[in-house]
């Protein structure tokens, strides 16, 4: 008890001392406030800012770091040797590819910074369409060179605005360095598609892919006077299992999955085609709410049938009397669009049916056979038909197929049918596919050229780090850090290729000092040569876009200070 008293007097003791000094504190700032003897406050207000400046490190540290996990975790997909990742959906579906904009959208990421590199991503797809792996890994390594800068304590507004000047520099030297081509040039487009898919699955199969995604692009726009192409409204890529991607083609009009209506006597080829496409449904009509109709008697059930045979035929009288011989009907989720006793009257009529037609599919055959579609058979009528010059049934491996082509339409719009083993195959060749168009969308967009394998990066490293020289002070620095930072992109390439990183990014600089800006990484041979004479260009636009896209999100995370619950 003796110790317990003497512990609480001294404790007692300690908070009445700690009292009277902050009571004198308080009365000597309150005297002595107007005269700036403010001296306590101020030692407060200097430990504020001192764990205030040791938050916002943590915080762009978390941020870093975050975004930093999501770069590094698709950096060995990056290149022609890059590896595939496979992906496990919730619902046990497997998707199995290196294109970086997919499997970022598939990650589950939980961090906000994270998150931004999964956008970034995505801008970059969206804007050019490939260099989606390569614009993560650029952000990543420019940020890894932002945590040294920070660590010497330049703050991140100079950081920012530095990169934003070396962005912007890098766009000029580029161009400088860019080959002008023309649309007309088909080889030239060719080889640049042939680039996008060599990092691909479907790399083997390039040769086809290439000179389909090609003729495909210039199908749909005026070479002459095209600015851009709207790949996803005029041109349809449909998937079939079966077969090889090699049996891949080019369809001049529709391909539908489905076969015609399977009914005895029903046409399976139809030449000069008149179509019509219906969203009315050919069946019995059907109540707004659910009622039950109780039939008594033979007699009573015999009328129901008649009446219902006779309103059927009446409504494939009124199809016939069109002209029609080939009728689209769309799907239907209120009732039966069609049943067997319509399928049955069209049969004998000689109209060929295909049924199940999806609504985000109507507008595309509007435009690609030039009918229309028609909601009530009242408004069915002659002029509202498209016409083509060949329908037919054809059998594949897995299935049967409709192709619709010589459709004479105002606007031109094509159709490609991906084949493959199975479905990964056959998913990863479309995804394929869909960068090569972009990349002749990227050269209808901005008709330059410059060679590939890590040769513009090391250029841009050059000519930067001679820019940087040229300023003063720290922003020097900061721009000498992002032109090493953007070595990543060679040391990468030759990294996932088997090589040695290190002998191969220096020989790089060697060649690109003595200005030979062609000279990049040769991953077939596994040495530094000119990749001009190899035939392996890329768009200018990936590259300058890529640069932009990364700069500016590598700012927008230095310029966060703070990470703040919302309500």
């Amino acid at each position: 008890e003796g110790l317990r008293g003497v512990a609480s007097g001294v404790v007692g003791g300690g908070v009445e001392r700690q009292l009277r000094e902050r009571g004198a504190a308080r009365h000597t700032a309150g005297s002595q406030g107007r005269e700036g003897s403010n001296m306590t406050v101020t030692k407060m207000n200097k430990g504020e800012s001192y764990r205030k400046r040791e938050k916002e490190a943590d915080v762009r540290e978390s941020n870093i770091v975050a975004a930093k996990a999501v770069a590094d975790a698709v950096r060995t997909s990056l290149g022609p040797r890059g590896m595939d990742k496979m992906i496990q959906g919730d619902d046990g579906e497997v998707i199995i590819t290196n294109d970086g904009a997919t499997i970022l959208s598939k990650m589950k990421c939980m961090h906000p910074a994270a998150k931004m590199m999964q956008e970034l991503s995505a801008s970059q797809d969206i804007e050019a369409g490939d260099g989606t792996t390569s614009v993560v890994v650029l952000a990543g390594s420019i940020l890894k060179s932002t945590k040294d800068l920070l660590s010497k304590g330049i703050h991140p507004t100079l950081i920012a605005e530095a990169f934003l000047e070396a962005a912007q520099e890098s766009e000029r030297i580029l161009e400088s360095i860019g080959r002008p081509i023309s649309l007309s040039d088909r080889e030239s487009l060719i080889q640049a598609a042939t680039t996008s898919l060599s990092s691909k699955v479907v790399s083997g199969d390039s040769q086809i892919l290439s000179p389909i995604a090609v003729d495909a692009t210039l199908r749909v726009i005026n070479p002459e006077t095209a600015s851009n192409v709207d790949i996803n409204e005029n041109i349809r890529v449909v998937q079939q299992v079966g077969g090889t991607v090699e049996d891949t083609e080019l369809v001049d009009g529709l391909v539908f999955k489905k076969k015609s209506s399977n009914v005895s006597g029903a046409p399976s080829r139809v030449e000069n085609a008149k179509i019509g496409l219906i969203q009315f449904c050919l069946s019995a009509p059907k109540t707004d709410i659910e009622n039950n109709v109780v039939v008594s008697e033979y007699a009573a059930m015999d009328r129901i049938l008649r009446e219902e045979r006779k309103y059927i035929l009446k409504l494939c009288k009124r199809i016939k009397d069109t002209g029609c011989n080939v009728l689209l009907v769309q799907k239907s989720i209120l009732r039966d669009a069609t049943n067997d006793l319509s399928l049955h009257f069209l049969a004998k009529m000689k109209i060929m049916v295909i049924t199940d037609v999806e609504r985000s599919d109507i507008e595309f055959i509007s435009r690609t056979t030039g009918c229309l579609p028609v909601a009530h058979v009242d408004s069915f009528v002659p002029e509202k038909l498209g016409h083509a010059d060949l329908v037919e049934e054809v059998s594949l491996g897995s299935g049967r197929i409709v192709k619709m082509t010589g459709c004479r339409n105002k606007e031109t719009t094509v159709t490609v049918l991906v084949r493959g083993a199975n479905k990964l195959i056959v998913g990863e060749a479309e995804r394929s596919l869909h960068d090569a168009f972009c990349v002749i969308r990227c050269l209808v967009k901005k008709k330059f050229l410059i060679v590939g394998g890590g040769a513009p990066e090391a250029e841009l490293a050059l000519k930067l780090s001679k820019y940087a020289k040229t300023l003063p002070g720290q922003k020097q620095f900061c721009v000498k850090a992002f032109a090493d930072a953007l070595e990543v992109i060679p040391y990468t390439l030759a990294e996932n290729a088997g090589l040695n990183p290190i002998n191969i990014v220096t020989e790089l600089r060697r060649q690109h000092a003595l200005g030979n800006h062609n000279m990049g990484i040769n991953v077939k041979t596994g040495q530094i040569s000119d990749l001009a004479e190899e035939n392996v260009f890329q768009p200018l636009l990936v590259s300058s876009s890529a640069l932009a896209l990364a700069s500016e999100t590598v700012r927008l995370i230095l310029k966060i200070d703070d990470l703040v619950g919302a309500i």
